[in-house]
């Protein structure tokens, strides 16, 4: 999973795709074998003593507790080399080297996965760094070390942080940077309107490979944008954009997926639709969300067939997704009862009526529930006025 030439993912990001898979239900056991063994080697390579720790604790990982002694004391050799370097600096340097001293012991605890020791090596580093664009640095680090344990709430704060550190000034890069990240996380929190929206934003300065590649980014533009974008911003943002155009073919099922919903052919849509289910139930962020997502492709393109209509037979509907009349009429039922289709079903003639509320008829109702609640006000208030 390299990033390409510009590029490359975090190690730490790829191990935790691998810890995602490990764990998964679905993954099968002969996969978990090898995925096992690739884990272990990039603890080793690493010397996460912390990581392996936890995992073995929680039966991912068997523990070899000779591995973990020795893991534990190469640890405590390398702090003590980085605590002699800090003093160093401190006794016979400037203040940058005394920052990159306390810095490179942050990155150290990054590096074997010691959580709270990092979040408290990097607020000492920050308390040594001046630079709004180097206090910007440190807060990608916090955030990358957030999305490897999937806790959201940091994230959120870091970047809250870094809109603050921005006011203060900061240089373009940083800030195209940050909304790829921001992006990331209104996706792993289901917030795939604004997702879409960061996504687009950064399509033309994309430069995060060390959160993932760029065809893992335009995985999720694509993604995002289809069930939050109208048919026009589609097209002229998602469909027709050159840099989604040059790596969307490289990604299996994604061309057909977008390109066969454009345009209406339903059938193609539901043989892409099984095949990106696939690499969505094994996305890490998108995992939580995908029998949401799943549901919200389908009310996007049930509306958008029946748009087309005043009134069409159930049968039709069926052929022309390729599925049978069952399985259409049971998921029209579903949709029309949770409230999210505008049609209902005539069972006995087999025909769907679209009852799509328009927007002048919307707003005419509004006008009067609005001139209702005028009118209580003015009697209510001359009432107290009577008295």
């Amino acid at each position: 999973m390299d990033g390409g030439a510009e590029g490359t993912q975090q190690p730490h990001l790829i191990l935790a795709h691998k810890l995602f898979l490990l764990t998964h239900p679905d993954v099968q056991d002969i996969e978990k074998v090898q995925l096992k063994t690739e884990v272990l080697d990039s603890i080793k390579s690493d010397g996460m003593a912390p990581l392996y720790e936890t995992l073995a604790a929680s039966s991912v990982l068997e523990l070899d507790q000779s591995l973990l002694d020795s893991m534990r004391a190469n640890n405590e050799e390398e702090l003590k080399k980085l605590d002699d370097k800090i003093a160093d600096a401190e006794e016979n340097l400037g203040e940058s080297e005394v920052r990159e001293a306390h810095l490179a012991k942050a990155l150290y605890f990054i590096r074997i996965s010691d959580k709270e020791k990092a979040l408290e090596q990097l607020k000492l580093t920050e308390g040594k760094t001046v630079a709004v664009g180097q206090k910007m640095d440190l807060v990608f680090y916090t955030l990358q070390l957030a999305f490897f344990y999937m806790d959201f709430d940091l994230v959120s704060k870091s970047i809250d942080k870094a809109k603050k550190l921005f006011e203060e000034g900061g240089d373009w890069e940083r800030k195209n940077r940050l909304k790829v990240y921001e992006g990331l996380y209104c996706m792993s929190t289901r917030n795939f309107k604004k997702a879409a929206s960061l996504f687009l934003d950064s399509i033309s300065t994309f430069t995060t490979y060390e959160i993932f590649p760029y065809e893992t980014f335009i995985f999720y533009t694509v993604l995002t944008s289809i069930i939050t974008l109208d048919r026009v911003s589609l097209k002229q943002k998602v469909v027709d954009a050159p840099e989604i155009l040059t790596v969307l073919g490289k990604i299996p099922f994604l061309s057909e997926f977008l390109n066969s919903l454009y345009e209406c052919q339903y059938k193609a849509f539901f043989s892409a639709f099984a095949g990106m289910a696939e690499q969505i139930k094994f996305d890490r962020y998108l995992n939580p969300h995908f029998r949401f997502y799943m549901r919200e492709v389908r009310t996007v393109v049930y509306s958008q067939f029946l748009e087309s209509y005043k009134s069409v037979t159930v049968d039709a509907m069926a052929n022309a997704f390729g599925v049978s009349v069952d399985f259409i009429d049971q998921e029209l039922s579903r949709f029309i009862a949770a409230g999210k289709l505008h049609c209902k079903i005539d069972k006995v003639a087999g025909v769907l009526e679209t009852n799509r509320p328009d927007a002048k008829n919307a707003l005419y109702q509004a006008t009067i529930k609005q001139g209702d609640f005028l009118l209580n006000r003015i009697q209510k208030l001359s009432r107290v006025i009577d008295l």
